[in-house]
C-alpha cells in the first residue's frame, strides 16, 4: 500500500471524532512507546488484528467517498469506523486522538509511529 495513502487514511480516520474533540479538546500527547504497545496489541490477537485491517479497508473506502463528494457514505462509513476503534481499545482509540495533532511527513515521530503502523498494514496483506 502507498504510503501517502497510508498516510491519508490515518488522517481521516483520525479526524472522524471531530466534534467529540471540540467538546473535549484533546491534549493527549502520544509516543513511541504507545505506538509500540498498541503494535503489540493488535498484531498478538487475530480478532483484534482482522478489526484493525477491515478498518483500513473501511478508511480507503471513506477517502474515496469523500473524494466523489459522497458525504452520506462517508459519514456511515466513518461511523462503522468508530465503532470497530472501540473494540481494539483505549490504547488504539488514545493514540488515534493523539496522532491528530502530528503531521506523519513533517514530524519525526509521526513518520515513526507510521512506520510502526506500516507492520499492523503488512498483516493485513497476507
Amino acid at each position: 500500500m502507498n504510503v501517502k495513502v497510508i498516510v491519508t487514511i490515518f488522517l481521516l480516520i483520525a479526524a472522524v471524532p471531530v466534534y467529540a474533540q471540540a467538546q473535549n479538546p484533546s491534549t493527549t500527547k502520544v509516543s513511541k512507546g504507545d505506538a509500540e504497545k498498541v503494535v503489540t496489541i493488535i498484531s498478538a490477537d487475530k480478532a483484534k488484528t482482522k478489526t484493525y485491517c477491515e478498518i483500513q479497508k473501511l478508511g480507503e473506502q471513506m477517502e474515496q467517498a469523500y473524494e466523489k463528494r459522497n458525504v452520506k457514505l462517508g459519514d456511515q462509513l466513518s461511523n462503522k469506523i468508530e465503532a470497530l476503534e472501540e473494540t481494539l481499545g483505549a490504547e488504539y482509540v488514545a493514540l488515534m486522538d493523539g496522532l491528530q495533532d502530528i503531521d506523519p511527513e513533517k514530524d519525526k515521530l509521526g513518520a515513526e509511529i507510521m512506520s510502526m503502523l506500516g507492520a499492523l498494514d503488512r498483516l493485513c496483506m497476507r
